[in-house]
């Protein structure tokens, strides 16, 4: 009986063909969440020139994004940092962000607890709830009155947020496996 090695097939391993040399990386496993956070609060330095806001927080949907696909992933204190980071790029009075975000993080952990398994309609519920309320409370929170004008105004960034949640949702999916990629080990 020929072996697999006296034929000429290239040994399999557990993880497939090319499984040799190649491991996770700490760095991207930890770092790219946090990095791609940051990237969503600074696309919100595109100039759009429009009458009512309607670009919606991007790094805000892109945390929650993380939150509600990976949960666990990133730490409950996790909303501190990068809420600073947001109130530097939003325009935002600075700690609205660092007092949203850190409140999103709790009440996410906190619903996890109640409620550990969920599908993506309860998530996709989940997460329009938390945006309509962070949108709101950013509002007031930069001196707004709530008034049916602001309403009427914010009604589209709401509804962009809410529509735009699920494909955000698919990006942290695909980050995610290339979070989780394989790479060559040096040494």
């Amino acid at each position: 009986m020929i072996g697999r090695f006296a034929s000429g097939l290239p040994a399999v391993g557990p993880a497939g063909p090319r499984s040799i040399n190649r491991a996770h990386s700490p760095l991207l496993a930890v770092g790219l969440p946090w990095l791609s956070v940051l990237a969503g609060s600074l696309l919100t330095l595109i100039p759009i020139a429009t009458a009512i806001p309607l670009l919606p927080p991007l790094g805000f949907l892109m945390l929650l994004g993380w939150r509600l696909v990976r949960p666990g992933l990133l730490p409950v204190w996790a909303g501190f940092p990068l809420g600073a980071f947001d109130d530097l790029f939003s325009g935002q009075p600075f700690g609205c962000g660092i007092l949203l975000w850190s409140l999103t993080m709790l009440g996410i952990e906190a619903l996890e607890a109640r409620f550990p398994w969920r599908g993506f309609w309860q998530d996709w519920a989940v997460a329009a709830f938390v945006i309509v309320a962070y949108l709101l409370s950013s509002a007031l929170f930069s001196g707004s009155r709530l008034s049916p004008a602001m309403l009427y105004a914010l009604a589209p960034q709401v509804i962009v947020s809410i529509v735009l949640f699920p494909l955000l949702a698919r990006i942290v999916a695909g980050l995610d496996r290339i979070r989780l990629a394989r790479v060559r080990v040096l040494g």
